[in-house]
């Protein structure tokens, strides 16, 4: 497809965030819809390399309000968009091994509970019951809500492009935004590596890369790439269908069940900012140690493939959303510090109300808009793995 002179709208980045942006400006009656992504796949980078989780058990109301939008979208996806993401709602277990996050966890509940999310406090006998492969040394009680779980983040972009393409939009591959034109404070156009696109309009999309996206604009958007890295074992029969996802809370350690065996990751609390999306074999060993010791099953079995990707994340690991008042019509939906996945549905509607209604109405984005920052409005999420 040839890149076009002119768009409506145009969409960096072709992940979760991009192509919902995208179906939901069309579904909402703006057809010419351009979103450009630089390599040759949808969802290759940070959405393609997450973990997939979905959950509603978050610090923060507007996380959880988040959530409340999001994942019914998520439930109602195949019939709407005729596409399967492999929902499965095995629950998220989180694993509390300190005094402090335990009294914020029993906090988090009642917040959670008060705004219809049944999340149970379980005590470690509890725990036990329904995790016996898992060593529960030192866990002092944990959380759980049964309609978390996961989905697969390569269905769900591929059937918002499939939507999106539909409705008329136009989604291209393998075309890389170099530049954002600016003039007397707003939006006029982007530059491409095949030529320019005139547009009152641009959504930073870009997840890790939505710093420079920004910088292109003349912004500094506070989003940087932070790696992650993944395991996933060879099979593992003695693990049951139902198998939670497991969160061992104080070594942001996971694991939950991928087809026959085993994904696990953990969080490298000393990961410098960058790009380097090589594995790590130094961490590797740590993280392999201490998911041995938390599922000693995990001993046994083989490894079948190893991958790092890049979280997005913020100050204050709440996503960047809605307009960019320094330049007039220029947008951002990104920095959710590793659970944008589960948000791009209610996020793509959201950013769509915002650009075509003035702003969004399904529910209050304020909070989450650049300004925060500056003026000391920042909204911390202590729920990140």
């Amino acid at each position: 497809m040839e890149l076009p002179n002119t768009a409506e709208v145009v969409i960096v980045g072709g992940g979760v965030m991009g192509t919902s942006t995208a179906y939901h400006l069309a579904l909402k009656g703006c057809r010419d819809v351009l979103l450009l992504e630089r390599e040759s796949f949808f969802g290759m980078q940070a959405t393609g390399k997450c973990a997939g989780g979905i959950r509603y058990q978050f610090g923060t109301e507007i996380n959880v309000r988040l959530s409340l939008l999001s994942l019914p979208m998520l439930d109602r996806f195949e019939a709407e968009l005729g596409q399967p993401i492999d929902l499965r709602y095995c629950g998220y277990l989180f694993l509390l091994t300190r005094e402090e996050d335990v009294e914020v966890f029993r906090r988090n509940v009642e917040m959670q509970r008060r705004l219809g999310v049944g999340t149970e406090w379980l005590e470690p006998a509890e725990i036990a019951e329904l995790v016996p492969l898992i060593d529960l040394e030192g866990v002092l009680g944990g959380t759980f809500h049964a309609r978390d779980g996961l989905a697969d983040p390569g269905g769900v972009v591929q059937g918002y492009v499939s939507g999106a393409r539909r409705l008329g939009a136009r989604l291209l591959n393998d075309v890389e935004v170099t530049g954002i034109r600016v003039e007397g404070g707003r939006v006029r156009g982007v530059v491409t590596d095949r030529g320019e696109v005139a547009t009152p309009v641009v959504v930073n999309a870009a997840g890790p890369w939505a710093g420079e996206v920004g910088r292109m604009a003349g912004m500094e958007i506070p989003i940087v790439p932070v790696r992650r890295q993944i395991v996933v074992t060879g099979p593992i029969p003695e693990v049951p269908p139902d198998f939670p996802f497991v969160i061992d809370f104080a070594q942001s350690l996971y694991f939950h069940r991928e087809g026959p065996g085993i994904l696990t990751g953990m969080s490298n609390p000393d990961e410098p900012v960058g790009f380097n999306q090589s594995v790590d074999p130094e961490w590797g060993l740590v993280h392999l140690e201490a998911a041995m010791k938390r599922m000693p099953l995990l001993e046994r079995a083989g490894l079948a493939s190893h991958w790092a990707g890049l979280y997005e994340v913020s100050p204050d690991a709440h996503p960047i959303l809605g307009r960019i008042p320094q330049v007039e019509g220029f947008y951002c939906v990104g920095g959710f510090s590793g659970h944008g996945f589960m948000h791009g549905p209610i996020c793509g509607l959201l950013l769509a109300e915002e650009i075509l209604d003035g702003q969004a109405h399904t529910m209050d984005i304020s909070p989450l808009y650049i300004d925060r920052f500056l003026e000391g409005r920042e909204i911390v999420e202590y729920n990140v793995v």
